[in-house]
């Protein structure tokens, strides 16, 4: 029995694609086309009959185990080896028939669209209205393509087949290749009379609206799946499915964090003092927040619950309401004196000021802000 990989040259353990490669290499060098001879063809009869056995996962099974791979059969050249499996070391696939024609239905593509929202609408989720301007089924042939009253007939030139043959000339010899047919696009079938409002397509383009519903804590960049909502397919296939990419707008007053809304209130610095019942005006409505006596600025006091509805599981961030202190620039002559009096009450008519430090402080504060805690 021959040794079929010291024929190709590949160890006993090579892969599928090693031995396939290794044969096209030496089919190109032994060729009688290109290397004529009876020393050359009785080579390329002999990597080729390897090739056979090697490339054929059943005879190379029987062939390891010492069996004939041919069960009994003459082995020689042509002993169960076909011009498809030459065709298919050299380029990967099947080189004749075995395709059909193709279906005009095919699944449409999907689609992707992006929504505007503004901030309340990403808080809590509702409706949206999309205006959306995709291909839809023509309505005049229903997705045939054809007009009505008429059809499709079989290809005269492949006879429905889809495809016609050619043969082409080689080093190989004489190959027959198979292409799709030029006359029916390799559907094995024309459309007498198509339809003149989608011209056979079986689909036109159209603007409908679109209501969907937005979940409560989206953000942007959160795309929303609407499935059967793209794209048409050409002769009524199956639709794509929409995507929805989320843009939150910009607010004034509230910026978000994750889950937590962050807001600035204006204190004045009496209020801050003595402390104050401050109303603040959420995205719930009017809170009132409890100022206790002594606030600083960049204090934060937090509402819990007023923040994002969390988009993954239940309840909401919170509303994390930073002080501004406003000291007054302008004061009369009774507020001055009023002040300096609560000064030296104080002891602060001449206060000598005190290094705060690094890690406190309005230094910290500046920290804690631009780290984003």
């Amino acid at each position: 029995m021959n040794d079929y990989y010291a024929d190709l040259g590949v160890e006993r353990d090579s892969s599928a694609e090693d031995i396939k490669r290794a044969y096209r290499k030496k089919a190109r060098k032994l060729h009688p086309d290109v290397n004529p001879g009876p020393e050359a063809e009785a080579e390329f009869k002999r990597v080729s009959q390897a090739y056979d056995v090697l490339s054929d996962p059943n005879k190379r099974a029987s062939y390891d185990r010492g069996q004939d791979p041919y069960g009994g059969a003459t082995s020689g050249f042509g002993q169960g080896f076909t011009f498809t499996d030459i065709m298919d070391a050299f380029f990967g696939g099947n080189a004749a028939g075995g395709r059909g024609p193709r279906s005009r239905t095919q699944r449409g593509q999907d689609a992707l669209i992006q929504l505007d929202i503004d901030l309340p609408r990403a808080v809590f989720g509702g409706e949206e209205t999309l205006v959306v301007d995709t291909a839809v089924q023509c309505s005049t042939c229903s997705g045939s393509g054809a007009r009505p009253g008429s059809g499709h007939r079989t290809c005269s030139v492949c006879s429905g087949r889809g495809e016609v043959q050619q043969v082409q000339r080689s080093f190989l010899g004489q190959v027959m290749t198979s292409r799709p047919c030029s006359a029916c696009q390799g559907y094995g079938e024309v459309i007498e009379n198509p339809c003149f409002d989608c011209s056979g397509e079986g689909r036109v383009r159209t603007r409908r609206d679109l209501t969907i519903k937005v979940p409560g804590g989206v953000d942007s960049g959160t795309r929303i799946r609407m499935t059967g909502e793209g794209e048409v397919g050409p002769a009524g296939g199956e639709p794509g499915d929409l995507y929805v990419e989320i843009a939150v707008k910009h607010h004034e007053t509230f910026r978000r964090r994750g889950d937590d809304l962050h807001c600035s209130i204006e204190v004045p610095m009496a209020a801050a003092a003595l402390g104050a019942t401050l109303t603040v005006h959420t995205l719930d409505g009017p809170s009132e927040v409890d100022l206790k006596p002594g606030a600083q600025p960049q204090d934060t006091v937090t509402l819990p619950g007023h923040g994002v509805t969390h988009l993954r599981g239940t309840g909401r961030g919170d509303l994390v309401v930073h002080l501004d202190i406003k000291v007054p620039t302008k004061l009369t002559e009774l507020q001055r004196q009023l002040l300096t009096d609560f000064a030296e009450s104080r002891g602060e008519s001449r206060p000598a000021g005190q290094m705060a430090p690094a890690h406190g402080g309005i230094f910290g504060k500046f920290r804690e802000a631009f780290s984003g805690r």
